[in-house]
């Protein structure tokens, strides 16, 4: 699953979801749940805005953690097709 690290790298620059909305132009609806952890889509030209604004990279923002539960369909880096 993706989560969300947007709160804590606003915390760390001290910058507000208003000013971060301001400075990208998306909307403070959207700032919002990702600062949550409760977006369930974003763009990349978003990204790459909020990227741009706070000048850090995307895995400062964004992490992937394993599910809990596992995959049936996986794919293996040895399947051979």
């Amino acid at each position: 699953m993706i989560k969300s690290l947007l709160s804590r790298k606003l915390g760390e620059l001290r910058v507000t979801r208003t000013d971060l909305s301001r400075a990208t132009g998306i909307r403070l609806n959207t700032i919002s749940a990702l600062y949550n952890d409760a977006l369930d889509r974003i763009s990349m030209e978003q990204l790459d805005k909020i990227c741009e604004a706070l000048n850090c990279e995307l895995s400062e923002i964004l992490i992937w953690k394993p599910n809990k539960i596992k995959m049936t369909n996986s794919i293996k880096s040895n399947d051979k097709q």
